[in-house]
């Protein structure tokens, strides 16, 4: 029904071919067109290169409407949308498609990085409970056997009770991390620069050095941000500190490892590790990742898929109403926070 006085912002879907589909129900699409004045069903794939449909919805565009695969926002592709003032992302980090030329038009930014967390904190918390049980290791032990087994003498020592659990980053993923510890009877240990130990102490951890954290902890998680001076923040010496039978968990980014010295410790069986993300993201056919009995590794699903999706789309239109009503963003992004996160 059309709107007496149409106040609503003009948007437009910018997006890699066939997120718009995965991304949207049937019902994100009409709350969008309720929102803003929109053609739900447009979208710009690559705003360098428009079709003329798309490139006059940039031109009118007060709104990005923004998710994986999204164009680069250069100070070029702006130039064709005069008019544009947010960025609304249905996704997490914005590094990819927001540019300096974006800070410095002014232009307000904001993600779903909150909805996209909570799956690859659910996603760690399950491969926490599973490392402390042996999970991995039995079951291919019990593949191997086929045979009746004492399991209690072989996994003595394995458990979830008083467990000391590493946490390598109070990121927004890590944060959901601690918080889904709480209800379990585990010690859990921070490692991040930027919190101190009041804040430390208000999350429930303790806070440590990186080298202590490491050697003191059954699991280490890591989910601090790629940057460079994150760049194989986990090295040899740190490796080398884990236990025996420690799991190293990476949900964040492959860079934080030193995929040599992780591959050298790994391939004698003194550590096990849960990998969602490498260097290089696909690793090579010969890789002893995909063989190691223990190495469970996927391939980056630890964040938002299949109905999750909806979930990042209800956050950012949850936004795109916000803005319309001429609110302020319930969930920013700044240009100074970049510097140290995701």
């Amino acid at each position: 029904m059309p709107h007496a006085t149409d106040n609503r912002p003009k948007a437009l879907l910018a997006m890699g071919p066939g997120i718009a589909d995965r991304l949207l129900a049937d019902r994100h699409r009409t709350r969008l067109a309720e929102i803003a004045r929109t053609d739900p069903y447009l979208v710009g794939h690559d705003l360098t290169d428009p079709t003329p449909e798309v490139a006059a919805a940039l031109a009118e565009a007060e709104v990005l409407f923004t998710c994986w695969g999204a164009t680069p926002l250069t100070a070029g592709v702006l130039a064709a949308a005069p008019r544009l003032r947010a960025v609304v992302h249905a996704a997490g980090s914005v590094k990819h498609h927001i540019t300096d030329a974006c800070w410095e038009r002014g232009i307000a930014v904001t993600s779903a990085a909150g909805a996209n967390a909570l799956p690859v904190a659910e996603f760690t918390l399950a491969t926490i409970l599973f490392a402390g049980k042996r999970v991995l290791h039995t079951a291919h032990r019990y593949r191997d056997l086929r045979a009746d087994h004492d399991w209690l003498a072989e996994l003595d020592g394995a458990g979830n009770y008083r467990r000391t659990v590493g946490i390598v980053g109070a990121s927004r993923i890590g944060r959901r991390v601690i918080e889904l510890l709480r209800p379990f009877d585990l010690d859990v240990l921070l490692y991040d620069p930027y919190v101190d130990g009041p804040e430390a102490a208000r999350l429930g951890v303790r806070l440590t050095s990186l080298d202590e954290l490491c050697a003191s902890s059954s699991v280490v998680s890591v989910h601090a941000p790629q940057l460079p001076e994150t760049h194989h923040l986990i090295g040899a010496a740190q490796l080398s500190a884990m236990a025996t039978g420690a799991t190293l968990i990476n949900t964040a980014r492959g860079s934080l490892i030193d995929e040599e010295a992780l591959l050298a410790e790994l391939t004698t069986g003194r550590l096990q590790a849960v990998l969602d993300v490498t260097e290089p993201e696909l690793p090579p056919a010969h890789s002893p990742l995909y063989t190691l009995p223990n190495v469970l590794l996927t391939p980056h699903v630890a964040g938002s898929l299949g109905d999750e999706l909806h979930r990042m789309a209800d956050q950012a239109l949850d936004e795109l109403e916000r803005f319309a009503a001429g609110l302020p963003f319930a969930d920013p992004v700044h240009s100074g926070s970049l510097s140290h996160s995701a």
